[in-house]
């Protein structure tokens, strides 16, 4: 088993190619990775001292050992140990003391959800027979972003697209007035408006669309336009990498 810095990039990047069946499994203070050995586990969960990958030490509604990665034939399989569910991509749901789950090859992020909903999350990359992962939507090769942010467009349009961060099942951008609200919460002395968050999206997605990004505009849309544009540019910021699911913890830290 070898370990994984905090500071190592997002699963969401394609990391160096491995063996077939390698599991990388990320977590904000690190994690580990290893080889597809029969019976190999990985666990995962609050008690520092008990875990390969810890999640969430300062919440006490997480399990001391939340779960389990084991190596079952040709697969890797979830297994819940904790009291709280642990969601998968698609909203899939794995309930405490089910049966395990097999992951697919390819990247998946899993989130344990908790007070104040808190989502915590661990990554997961399983490599496939070439070495690689399988191609997928969201599965990139490279870890730098195409699109360059700054602090401010980033904290809002991370909360402007959580539900795509969180792989929901079928996201849908909040309103410009829920993205203030929730920055009136996490920052109340700075005065978010709806009009001062939709400014700073509206800016990114004409700055995108100048560079060639189809579909952030209201001619290439056409009406009625509903979320389509801001659905679009979360697509697009999203699928590039410009977005990662680790970019919700800005969301937690800020709670905290």
């Amino acid at each position: 088993m070898r370990e994984l810095s905090a500071r190592s990039a997002s699963l969401a990047f394609e990391p160096p190619s491995s063996p077939p069946g390698t599991i990388f499994v990320l977590g904000p203070r690190g994690g580990v990775s290893t080889e597809p050995t029969p019976g190999a586990t990985i666990t995962f969960g609050r008690n520092i001292d008990d875990v390969d990958v810890v999640v969430a030490p300062d919440d006490d509604r997480v399990s001391r050992r939340h779960g389990v990665l084991t190596r079952a034939g040709r697969s890797w399989t979830l297994a819940n140990t904790g009291r709280l569910p642990i969601r998968l991509p698609g909203s899939r749901m794995v309930f405490p003391d089910s049966e395990p789950v097999e992951l697919a090859v390819g990247y998946t992020p899993m989130f344990i959800r908790s007070r104040h909903g808190r989502d915590h999350l661990v990554e997961v990359r399983i490599t496939g027979a070439t070495g690689v992962t399988r191609p997928r939507h969201k599965d990139l090769t490279s870890s730098d972003p195409i699109w360059a942010l700054n602090a401010d467009e980033r904290l809002v349009l991370v909360v402007l697209g959580q539900r795509y961060l969180r792989h929901d099942a079928h996201p849908q951008p909040l309103s410009w007035r829920q993205v203030a609200d929730e920055l009136n919460e996490l920052l109340p002395d700075q005065g978010w408006t709806a009009k001062r968050a939709e400014h700073i999206g509206v800016a990114v997605r004409k700055r995108l669309s100048a560079a060639g990004v189809p579909g952030l505009t209201r001619d290439e849309v056409g009406d009625p336009v509903g979320n389509a544009l801001n659905h679009n540019l979360m697509l697009e910021l999203v699928s590039s990498a410009t977005l990662v699911p680790p970019d919700l913890r800005v969301l937690d830290e800020l709670e905290l």
